[in-house]
């Protein structure tokens, strides 16, 4: 008897009439209603009486937001393989993975061959199938850099660019009746999908007896092909039961476009079934199910794939899958982790915490939009939770600037929210940063002297601890968790939901200052006293790298807190004066506008491991600046930022968060390599620090946690972590031993 483990699923199969138009899209919102699990289109391109099923699929995916999508099955003749590859990907990534795709190789020919198809042999129209299947797999296959090379005669591409990767590893479904393609099925499908009135007795079993042995000789376990059957509503409980139980059909698509007849399949059929088929095989998770051989033989060590809890295997990744390939670079560091999971809600970040905890041999990393200079989110052959779905960014009242955030929204996101409220948040000079990372570990932004630090607006955070349970930290509930997320956020648990107090602003002015350099030290000190007279309503920083030519240029980035002119030449004419410029501008834009000018929507493409060094400085003396213009000289450092602070940063006491060094005027950040020397140019720079930012340190150890925290901040971040995370299971990121 088969039995492929698979979960039992139900779905509906709708005829895609265009008169109404509307009925077809309203019998898939109501299937979504009913609790199925997928509806389904059948194809005929040329037949004028339907609407196109893929515009009908998009329609649909916009109207839904649970329920699983496909064609029943897609004329591959009139929908070329390449074309068709991208448009499946586009839609999987806009319906968040929700995707299948049912591929038949064309049966009347007459149709196909007058709207221009050509006319094939059965023998041709398997093999023109295999070669599509070819194509749209190396379409979707990313992890390979260069250009597509596949298919043969019928459908060939030769030097197409990959991508973009699918939301997830979309299943290739075969409509088959004959043995050669049930043998296509084995070696290159993911699931037989016949209709039971086109079948003879025996053709079941028949069929699946060639698709097993055919898997097995392909190297494929029989278990990796999904059985799929298209039903009458003629078909009782006990049919379905029996061909779930003998013939291995574990999903179940119900032709018709009755109401009436949907409703019972929904609400009458599929739970009977699905109570008597259970009850006589449990059902499996469904994470190993949809994985070739190949597939899994790319897993990591160490790693429970067939654990993973069964509210995060859909969407969870492993390195065969499409989507992987986003996690093999962040913003500055490659990565190659063993398995990413992608929880859409709170629960499902508990039930990730959860599965982690047992997984304590291998790296740990939380991702929110993979930003990071440390590259900390990202490793190598662990496990990394991605909060990119929790991404909402609400206003709770706009009166008083009060907003809520969720860890995986990115921060030029968060300002273009805001704009139209006139409110805003300090929030990095970067809007592609994550708001999980920043916002528990300090935020130097572009208000920092007028308004503070990221995680001085934080009025409350909903965090994850490492048992899976959900608390919610302010000053007046669980204050000692509330104190540590603001600036070690990431050895206590997983943030996912903020809320802030977003302050007031218009449009600011944005200054593009570039200073010829004659002499480093006298410039920086310079520098540093005009930023420490200048109003708070100015917040800014200023890059230098190596010499060129024997000269060093600086770029200057300000931003002035106002919108009349008479005050912006006031607030910026000292600093303008301290060096001879090269090149100036100033512009008025909003907020959200200078943020989202630093960023990029391309993938993210960093390699190796980041070199960054931080520190803070009260002052920028002529010694401090010495030792930076030694460092520059040698090309040690590419880039060396100098970022003003102070202002309200300071008028927080140091006690008041965990981010402790409040009286800092200047953080300095080093970016180079361990080949050009950096480390120890560094350490020359040293002894003139006070401290370090953590997010923009690469550095990990002891040595580095004790320049990060004050020492009576790291004794009570030591005590936290005995209460919070006692087993260490945050470790990864400025892990504070318990």
């Amino acid at each position: 008897m088969p039995d492929y483990g698979h979960p039992l699923r139900f779905g509906s199969f709708v005829t895609p009439t265009n008169a109404p138009a509307a009925k077809p899209g309203e019998l898939a919102v109501l299937s979504e209603e009913l609790g199925l699990d997928l509806v389904t289109f059948q194809d005929h391109p040329y037949q004028p009486g339907f609407l196109d099923t893929w515009t009908l699929l998009t329609w649909v995916g916009a109207r839904t937001e649970r329920i699983h999508l496909a064609g029943n099955v897609l004329n591959v003749p009139l929908r070329q393989p390449a074309v068709l590859a991208r448009s499946a990907a586009s839609l999987d990534l806009l319906t968040g993975g929700r995707l299948a795709v049912g591929l038949g190789a064309g049966g009347f020919w007459d149709p196909i061959v007058a709207m221009g198809g050509p006319r094939l042999t059965p023998g041709q129209s398997v093999d023109a199938l295999s070669e599509a299947i070819d194509v749209m797999r190396g379409i979707w296959d990313v992890s390979e850099s260069g250009p597509l090379r596949a298919g043969g005669q019928y459908h060939r591409v030769a030097g197409a660019k990959r991508g973009p990767a699918p939301a997830h590893l979309i299943p290739i479904w075969v409509g088959a009746l004959k043995p050669r393609m049930q043998r296509l099925i084995a070696q290159k499908g993911d699931g037989w999908l016949p209709s039971l009135p086109y079948l003879q007795p025996g053709d079941l079993a028949r069929g699946n007896k060639v698709i097993d042995e055919a898997a097995r000789e392909a190297g494929r376990d029989p278990a990796e092909i999904v059985r799929l059957l298209n039903v009458t509503p003629q078909e009782s409980v006990d049919d379905l039961v029996q061909l779930a139980l003998e013939e291995g059909v574990s999903t179940f698509i119900s032709m018709g476009d009755d109401e009436r007849t949907l409703r019972r399949f929904a609400e009458e059929i599929a739970p009977a079934v699905r109570e008597k088929v259970e009850r006589a095989r449990p059902r499996s998770s469904g994470l190993t199910q949809t994985r070739t051989a190949a597939q899994r033989a790319r897993r990591r060590p160490g790693i429970d794939y067939d654990g993973v809890p069964e509210s995060l295997a859909a969407k969870a990744v492993e390195p065969a899958d499409p989507a992987y390939a986003r996690y093999l670079s962040g913003y500055l560091r490659s990565g190659r982790p063993g398995l990413v999971l992608r929880p859409q809600t709170v629960a499902e970040v508990s039930d990730a915490v959860v599965f982690a905890t047992r997984h304590r041999d291998v790296p740990l990393g939380i991702f929110s939009a993979g930003h990071g200079l440390s590259g900390r989110s990202l490793n190598d052959g662990g496990l990394v939770i991605d909060v990119g779905a929790l991404n909402t960014v609400e206003i709770v009242d706009a009166s008083t600037g009060h907003v809520r955030v969720g860890p995986g929204a990115r921060w030029v996101d968060v300002a273009r929210a805001l704009a139209p409220h006139g409110l805003a948040l300090t929030s990095g000079d970067h809007g592609g940063v994550g708001v999980g990372g920043l916002a528990t570990a300090g935020g130097v932004g572009w208000f920092a002297r007028e308004h503070g630090l990221t995680i001085d607006a934080l009025r409350s955070v909903d965090v994850v601890l490492a048992d899976g349970t959900v608390k919610h930290a302010s000053a007046e509930e669980n204050p000692d968790l509330f104190w540590g997320m603001r600036g070690a956020g990431a050895n206590f648990g997983v943030a996912v939901s903020f809320d802030f107090t977003a302050h007031r602003v218009g449009r600011v002015a944005f200054a593009q200052l570039v200073f010829d350099v004659p002499n480093v030290p006298l410039f920086l000190e310079n520098w540093g006293r005009a930023l420490e007279a200048a109003d708070r309503s100015v917040t800014g920083q200023v890059i230098l790298g190596p010499p060129q030519g024997g000269r060093y240029m600086a770029q200057a980035l300000l931003v002035v807190d106002s919108d009349d002119p008479g005050v912006i030449i006031e607030n910026l004419q000292p600093i303008a004066e301290i060096a001879p410029l090269a090149d100036q501008s100033v512009s008025l834009a909003g907020y959200d506008e200078i943020i989202g000018a630093f960023v990029s929507d391309g993938p993210q493409q960093g390699q190796g491991e980041p070199l960054a060094h931080s520190g803070l400085v009260e002052h920028l003396t002529p010694e401090i600046g010495g030792k930076i213009e030694a460092l520059l000289k040698t090309g040690a450092s590419y880039f060396f930022q100098v970022r003003a602070v102070g202002g309200a940063v300071s008028d927080v006491p140091a006690d008041a968060t965990a981010y402790g060094w409040r009286s800092a005027n200047f953080s300095l950040v080093a970016m180079g390599s361990a080949r050009s020397g950096l480390d120890e140019h560094w350490e020359r720079l040293k002894p003139d620090l006070e401290g370090l930012y953590i997010s923009f340190e690469s550095a990990v150890g002891e040595e580095v946690l004790a320049e990060a925290f004050p020492p009576a901040h790291l004794t009570r971040l030591r005590e936290l972590k005995r209460r919070y995370d006692p087993t260490g299971l945050f470790r990864d990121n400025f892990f504070i031993a318990p």
